[in-house]
This record gives C-alpha cells, sequence and structure tokens, in this order.
C-alpha cells in the first residue's frame, strides 16, 4: 500500500514549485525605463530596491492591500514607485506612470514566468488518481485569472481550486491559509492531504502544524537543504521525484509516523 492510498487531496505552492521567473526582477523593471526612452537604470540597485519596497508593502497592507481594500493596481504602484525611489531614481507623475503600466502588465502576463516541464504532467497525474488538486499561494488574483492560464495550468485540467493570498486575506505560513484548502477541498480531514512547496517556513512547518502531510522541493540545491533534511522533513528534487515517492509502498509508514 501507497501513501497514495491515504490521501485525497494534494495541495502545490506556484513560485518555485511549479513556476520560476526568468532571469531577474530587475531586468523587468529596467526594460521598461529604457522603453519609455529613460535611461538604464542600475540592475542590482534595482532588485535590491525592489526587495526592501516590497518587504515594506508586505508589512503595512499585507496581502495585496486585502484588508485595506486597496485595489490590487494601486498597491503595486505604490511599491513600484518606492522600487525606483529606494535604487535612486525619481521620475515625473507621468513618466512613471509610462513605466509603471508597462511594467504592470508584463508580470500580469506569461511574459517574465516559465513553467517547470514536470509541474503540468504532475498535476494532471494527480487529478487522474482521483486526488482533489488544490493551488496554495502568496499571490494576487492575476495569478489565479489570468497568469496560470497563459502558463497552461488551468483549473479543471490541471487544478481544482486554488486559495490565493490577495484574494482570501491571509497569507503563508499563516496555518490559517492551509484551513482554507481543506475547507474547499470538501473539508476533508488534515491527514488525508499533502502540502508539496518549496519553503520550510511557508510550506512544510504551517501544512504539519494542521496535520497534514509535506513535502519540500530543492529545485535550487539550496544550502538549507540538508537541514531540512535532519530535521525529518521528506526533500525531493522534483514533482518526478515525488510522484514517484507517493507510489512507493514503503514510504507509507515514514510519511505518516
Amino acid at each position: 500500500m501507497s501513501i497514495l492510498s491515504k490521501l485525497r487531496c494534494i495541495t502545490v505552492d506556484v513560485t518555485g514549485t511549479l513556476i520560476a521567473y526568468k532571469g531577474e526582477l530587475g531586468d523587468y523593471y529596467c526594460m521598461a525605463a529604457k522603453a519609455v526612452g529613460l535611461p538604464c537604470p542600475d540592475y542590482k540597485r534595482m532588485h535590491e530596491g525592489f526587495k526592501a519596497a516590497y518587504t515594506d508593502m508586505v508589512k503595512e497592507y499585507p496581502c495585496f492591500g486585502h484588508a485595506a481594500k486597496m485595489p490590487n493596481i494601486d498597491w503595486w504602484r505604490v511599491c513600484v514607485k518606492d522600487s525606483f525611489i529606494r535604487a535612486g531614481y525619481e521620475y515625473d507623475a507621468e513618466t512613471f506612470e509610462k513605466v509603471f503600466r508597462r511594467i504592470y502588465s508584463s508580470f500580469g502576463s506569461s511574459a517574465p514566468y516559465v513553467v517547470f516541464p514536470d509541474s503540468q504532467p504532475f498535476l494532471r497525474w494527480a487529478r487522474q488518481k482521483g486526488l482533489i488538486v488544490g493551488i496554495v499561494s502568496n499571490a494576487e488574483y492575476r495569478y489565479q485569472d489570468v497568469i496560470l492560464p497563459a502558463l497552461g495550468i488551468n483549473q479543471g485540467s490541471e487544478w481544482d481550486f486554488g486559495v490565493f493570498s490577495g484574494i482570501e486575506g491571509v497569507e503563508k505560513p499563516d496555518p490559517r491559509i492551509y484551513e482554507i484548502a481543506l475547507e474547499k477541498a470538501g473539508n476533508i480531514a488534515a491527514e488525508e492531504a499533502v502540502h508539496i512547496g518549496d519553503s520550510m517556513r511557508k510550506d512544510y512547518l504551517p501544512a504539519t502544524s494542521m496535520g497534514m502531510q509535506a513535502m519540500i522541493l530543492d529545485r535550487f540545491k539550496t544550502s538549507e537543504a540538508e537541514d531540512w533534511r535532519k530535521s525529518g522533513a521528506v526533500v525531493l528534487p522534483d514533482l518526478v521525484a515525488a510522484q514517484e515517492w507517493l507510489t512507493k509502498e514503503e514510504n507509507v509508514t515514514a510519511l505518516l509516523a
């Protein structure tokens, strides 16, 4: 008997698990500036500026401004403007709006992302096995409505339900996001679900604290992976390995112990 026979639902993280960014985020900000005739900003400063601005926005207006009822585009407008300012670039309102619109449009399309080749096959395999497949992500509504469909990861063929922080108003590592997932899966018991993500803090720990099973993908061979394994976590290189692991009979005791 494999672990698969004990499960009714699989939930999956998005970025770092199903998809990844193409290149560096700063590249897209710089390209947007160049497209409106501005000198190309320094890539490294731009990247660092974004990280600082995004961190502050998440603290002040979590879940993309959900509680503050801030429109998604306004949340990103503030974040992008602060990113440029922190990087040392301040534009007049009209020029900034041109730059911002290009950035907002780019990240609302499939252009900046690449799908891991094992993502779609894994999701379809899970559904064919009769499992309910859910997406659990700290992402805004465009991931659900635009980005994932544009990348060929569609509700109805690759996944059944989504829990996106910008829509639900709760984000990982808050375990409540996994409570919502279990409810959407049909109020199933936590032990009947397994979550797959790429973060110990945001995926593995909160999911297991709910009583769910969990696995971590180490697609990029991070230095922390060995510590994850030593802590008892199931750490795998990709979704091909995850599928194999779920179907091996000798793993059922290990995961459910």
